[in-house]
C-alpha cells in the first residue's frame, strides 16, 4: 500500500456530512425458480460482469446491488448467488453470505465453489465444525484440490484444539491475573538480563510505574521491530486490568468548560492509525500498526483538558495487535481518567482465536499473557455516557436532550437492542467480568449489533444480533434522554456516516481496512456543548505484512 496521507475535516452542523451508510441488506426472500427468458437471461449476464468488474475493484456494495439485479432476472444461476455470498463476505454480512451459498447449493448440489464460500461462513462465525463438513464435501467433487485440503487440515486442527481447551476447563482454575501475580512473585518473570530496549521506573516500594516517557519510547521501540519483556507487557496489562475492575459497565464523562473527548472507532491491529503518539516524527514506519500511531497524532494524548475514548476492536485481522493494545492499556494506567476503551466484539475469546490475536498473543508473549489479556478483556467497560455541561448549541424540535437540558451521547461498539425498554440502569448493570458475550442477550447486543434503513428490527447480516432500525433508534434516545448513539463497527467508505435521522452515527478508524477496502479513517470530536466535529485521515505506507498473518484454521488465507 501507498497512499499520502491527507485530513480533512467538517463541524457539525455548518458542513454536511458524507451520508454513506453500507448497503442495507434486507431479509433474502424466496425467489421462485422459474423458466428464465432468453432475453433476462441474456440481460443477467450483462449485469453479472458488471458485478465482477465492481468485485475486483473492491467496491464491494455496488457488487452486492448489482448481483441482486442479476438474481431478480435469473434466479436459477447459481453463481449469481455464489458471488453475492463472495461479496457480502467482503462487506461482513455472513449471515447473508451464508443464506446466498446454500440457495446457490440448493441450485447446483454439484457446485464446490459454493461449498467452499459456505465453508469460509462457517469459519467467519467462529463454527469450524461446520466448515470442515463443507471442505469435504468440496473435495468429494475435486479431490485434486490442494488449497482446500490444506484448509481442511487446518481447520481439523483448529476443531480439536477447541475440544480439548473444552475438555481441560475447569471451575477452579485461578483466572489469569492471579496466575500471573502468583508467577511474579516467584520470580518465574523477570526482565532478560541482555533487554536494552526501554526500561520501566520502580516507585519506593519496588513495584513498576508507568510514564509517558516510557510509553514514547516503547512506540519508537515497537517502529523498529522490536517487543517489549514480558514482564512489563504484563505489568501494563494488569495496570490496566486494575483501572477497567473499578469502572461500571457503563461509564460516564462529563465535558465542562474548554474540555473534549475524541471517539476513535475500530483500529484492529493496525499500528498506523495509532502513530506519533507525542505529535512528533519518529521516522520510518512498520505495517498497519502506523495508521494508529498516525490517529494519535491528530487525536493528541489524553491530558487535563482532553479525553480520548476507543470505542472496542483494537485487535484482530491486523498483524500489530499487540503493539496497539499495548500502547492503549499503556494509556489507561497513565492516564486512567482521561483514557477510556470500550469493549469490542473482537475483544473475546472466540474472536481472538479466528481472526488472528490468539496466535499473535502466542507468538509474541507467550501463552500465559494470551490468558492474560482474555480475562481483562472481560474487564472493559461495555458503553460510555459521554455528556455535554454546557448549553447545547444548534437545537431543533427533534433535538433530544437529558433530563437537566444538556446533549449526551451514548458510545457503544455495535448499538441497540432486540427488546424495547432498556434503559442506561440495565447497561449500568450488566454483569460482565469473566463472561464472553455469547450468542443473545444484552451484552451481545451492545457489542454486535448493525443499524439498518428499514423501520423496526430485522434478522443480523452478519448471523449475530439483530439489525434495529430509525424508529427503534429514535425510541431507545428519547426514553433515556439521549442525543445519539455513537457505534463503530462497521467500515464505511468516509470514515464516518450519520444515520437514523442523524440519530445514530457510525464511526471506524482503521483506514484501507485489511489493506484492501480504501476506505478512509475518521475520529468524532465532541466539545461541553455537546457538537460534534469530524475528522477523516488516509492510511499511511507500510511495508509487505498482510493482515492476518497469525491467524489459523486457514481464515489467513481467506482474508479479503
Amino acid at each position: 500500500m501507498s497512499v499520502s496521507s491527507s485530513e480533512t475535516e467538517s463541524l457539525n452542523p455548518a458542513s454536511p456530512a458524507p451520508n454513506t451508510p453500507a448497503l442495507s441488506s434486507p431479509e433474502i426472500q424466496s425467489l421462485s425458480i422459474r423458466d428464465v427468458a432468453d432475453e433476462d437471461r441474456e440481460l443477467a449476464g450483462k449485469i453479472k460482469a458488471e458485478a465482477n468488474k465492481a468485485f475486483t475493484g473492491h467496491n464491494f456494495t455496488a457488487a452486492v446491488k448489482l448481483y441482486s439485479e442479476a438474481i431478480q432476472l435469473n434466479p436459477a444461476d447459481a453463481t449469481l448467488w455464489s458471488n453475492r455470498a463472495a461479496a457480502r463476505t467482503k462487506l461482513e454480512e455472513y449471515g447473508f453470505a451464508l443464506a446466498d451459498a446454500s440457495k446457490a447449493i440448493d441450485i447446483n448440489p454439484k457446485y464446490a465453489k459454493a461449498y467452499y464460500r459456505r465453508a469460509t461462513c462457517y469459519l467467519q462465525l467462529t463454527k469450524p465444525q461446520m466448515a470442515v463438513l463443507d471442505f469435504k464435501k468440496v473435495l468429494a467433487l475435486e479431490p485434486r484440490n490442494d488449497t482446500v485440503r490444506a484448509q481442511l487440515t487446518a481447520t481439523q486442527k483448529l476443531v480439536r484444539k477447541i475440544e480439548f481447551e473444552k475438555a481441560i476447563e475447569t471451575e477452579e482454575e485461578k483466572n489469569a491475573v492471579e496466575r500471573c501475580l502468583e508467577i511474579i512473585g516467584e520470580g518465574g518473570c523477570e526482565v532478560e538480563s541482555d533487554y536494552t530496549g526501554p526500561k520501566m521506573q520502580k516507585s519506593e516500594d519496588g513495584k513498576f510505574t508507568i510514564t509517558q516517557g516510557f510509553v514514547t519510547q516503547m512506540i519508537d521501540w515497537f517502529k523498529e521491530g522490536k517487543k517489549i519483556p514480558r514482564r512489563f507487557a504484563w505489568e501494563i496489562i494488569l495496570g490496566a486490568y486494575a483501572q477497567f475492575t473499578k469502572e461500571e459497565s457503563l461509564v460516564q464523562i462529563s465535558l465542562g468548560e474548554g474540555e473534549t473527548c475524541d471517539v476513535i472507532g475500530d483500529v484492529h491491529g493496525t499500528f498506523e492509525s495509532l502513530s506519533l503518539a507525542t505529535n512528533e516524527s519518529h521516522g520510518f514506519v512498520i505495517g498497519q500498526f502506523y495508521d494508529l500511531l498516525h490517529l494519535y497524532s491528530l487525536t493528541g494524548v489524553p491530558k487535563a483538558d482532553h479525553y480520548l475514548l476507543m470505542n472496542g476492536d483494537l485487535v484482530d485481522r491486523g498483524s500489530w495487535s499487540i503493539e496497539v493494545i499495548l500502547i492503549a492499556f499503556a494509556y489507561k494506567w497513565l492516564y486512567p481518567n482521561r483514557m477510556f476503551i470500550n469493549r469490542g466484539n473482537h475483544e473475546a475469546k472466540e474472536m481472538n482465536r479466528t481472526y488472528g490475536f490468539e496466535g499473535e498473543a502466542k507468538h509474541k508473549h507467550g501463552e500465559q499473557t494470551y490468558k492474560l489479556f482474555a480475562h481483562v478483556f472481560t474487564t472493559m467497560p461495555l458503553a460510555t455516557l459521554v455528556s455535554a455541561t454546557e448549553k447545547p448549541r444548534n437545537v431543533d424540535s427533534k433535538t433530544i436532550l437529558s433530563p437537566e437540558g444538556f446533549k449526551r451521547y451514548f458510545i457503544v461498539h455495535g448499538g441497540l437492542f432486540s427488546k424495547d425498554n432498556v434503559t442506561l440502569d440495565d447497561v449500568r448493570k450488566i454483569p460482565r467480568i469473566g463472561r464472553q458475550p455469547g450468542q443473545e442477550g444484552l451484552m451481545c447486543e451492545l457489542l454486535w449489533t448493525d443499524p439498518q434503513e428499514a423501520p423496526g428490527r430485522g434478522p443480523s447480516k452478519r448471523g449475530v444480533g439483530i439489525s434495529f432500525g430509525p424508529d427503534v433508534t429514535r425510541a431507545w434516545c428519547t426514553l433515556n434522554g439521549v442525543t445519539g448513539i455513537i457505534r463503530s463497527h462497521e467500515v464505511r467508505p468516509d470514515g464516518y456516516a450519520i444515520e437514523h435521522e442523524g440519530l445514530c452515527t457510525t464511526v471506524f478508524s482503521a483506514p484501507n481496512y485489511v489493506d484492501q477496502v480504501g476506505n478512509k479513517g475518521a475520529y468524532i470530536r465532541i466539545d461541553a456543548s455537546g457538537d460534534l466535529r469530524y475528522t477523516q485521515f488516509e492510511a499511511q505506507p507500510h511495508p509487505p505484512m498482510k493482515p492476518m498473518a497469525y491467524a489459523i484454521g486457514g481464515l489467513a488465507n481467506l482474508v479479503m
